[in-house]
């Protein structure tokens, strides 16, 4: 087996984050619900679009440390690791934002990761090879043909259904509900991942 990861909204959960930078620059009332959809649907409605572009950049960019793993996902890589399968990270993500602040993004990314422990021997133990930022959704899509990966998890359905039959397509759906083509698996939490790959 190799299994491919997706990042954003996957591995690592902006929610809150998203809330708090909004509502520490007064773009939203502490009563919105704290969620990134939530806060970005709000941005919109009330014709801030602008100020949504240059929140993703900060966010993605220069506060990204503070952005919170999904729960368990370590715990569950770790014994995906015990069992000696091969991991790697595959993202779609623009080298810079597109408005503001020019933050490395792959850097901040990688910082995070990082920060993880997905490079120590104590930790994943991950070789920085593992890591992939690509630019475009079909680069991303290419990458994980390329690799080989057997299994690809990722939050969003339509890189999933850019995928070829040879890959398991898992839908990471914390918060999604309704039906899912039958081919497909559903991750609904992390510490669930290591019984679906291996039962």
């Amino acid at each position: 087996m190799i299994l491919g990861l997706d990042f954003d909204n996957t591995l690592i959960s902006y929610d809150e984050l998203f809330y708090q930078v909004a509502l520490d620059k007064g773009l939203i009332h502490s009563d919105l619900s704290k969620t990134k959809n939530t806060v970005r649907d709000y941005l919109r409605q009330v014709d801030k679009e602008d100020d949504w572009t240059l929140l993703q950049g900060e966010v993605y960019g220069g506060r990204i440390q503070e952005a919170i793993a999904f729960e368990g996902m370590q715990e569950a890589l770790k014994k995906i690791a015990i069992q000696g399968e091969m991991m790697f990270l595959i993202s779609h993500k623009t080298r810079t934002p597109y408005m503001g602040q020019q933050y490395d993004l792959h850097q901040a990314a990688m910082g995070w990761l990082q920060s993880h422990f997905f490079f120590d021997l104590e930790g994943l133990g991950w070789q920085k090879n593992q890591v992939f930022f690509e630019l475009t959704k079909e680069e991303k899509v290419k990458r994980i043909v390329q690799l080989g990966c057997t299994h690809y998890i990722d939050d969003l359905p339509e890189i999933l259904e850019m995928l070829p039959d040879t890959v398991q397509k898992i839908l990471f759906a914390p918060h999604k509900v309704g039906a899912i083509p039958k081919e497909w698996r559903r991750l609904d939490e992390w510490s669930l991942l290591p019984e679906l790959l291996f039962s």
